[in-house]
């Protein structure tokens, strides 16, 4: 059964970082395409971020340009998000997805097949 189990999130002061992993159960990473969102009440999902499968593609919603980094280690099955230099407006749910894909990603939610749970992930002193 395909899983996708997010974590690392947690509370953390204006200026700070966290790294945020996404885990993958029941399927091998190495085909699938993987985004980042995040989701507050009230607000459309945004997409943060998105690799491809090879990881030779990566985009950023320009709110997080140049702060956060998309990452994967096909070997471990895992994705990463580091997040640096942390702003109150960066408070949300963030999520992991995935869509078997090849050669580019999308930062659109509707072109995910699959997704994890979230984690919360909250900046403030």
């Amino acid at each position: 059964q395909l899983q996708l189990v997010e974590s690392g999130g947690g509370l953390v002061q204006p200026g700070g970082s966290l790294r945020l992993s996404c885990a993958a159960s029941g399927f091998t990473l190495d085909n699938y395409a993987i985004g980042w969102f995040r989701q507050t009440p009230g607000k459309e999902r945004e997409g943060v971020s998105c690799i491809s499968n090879s990881g030779g593609w990566t985009n950023y919603a320009d709110s997080v340009k140049g702060r956060f980094t998309i990452s994967r280690d096909n070997a471990k099955n895992m994705v990463y998000l580091q997040m640096n230099s942390l702003k109150p407006e960066d408070t949300a749910v963030y999520y992991c997805a995935v869509r078997a894909a090849f050669g580019a990603c999308l930062r659109s939610g509707s072109w995910y097949n699959y997704w994890g749970q979230g984690t919360q992930v909250t900046v403030s002193s």
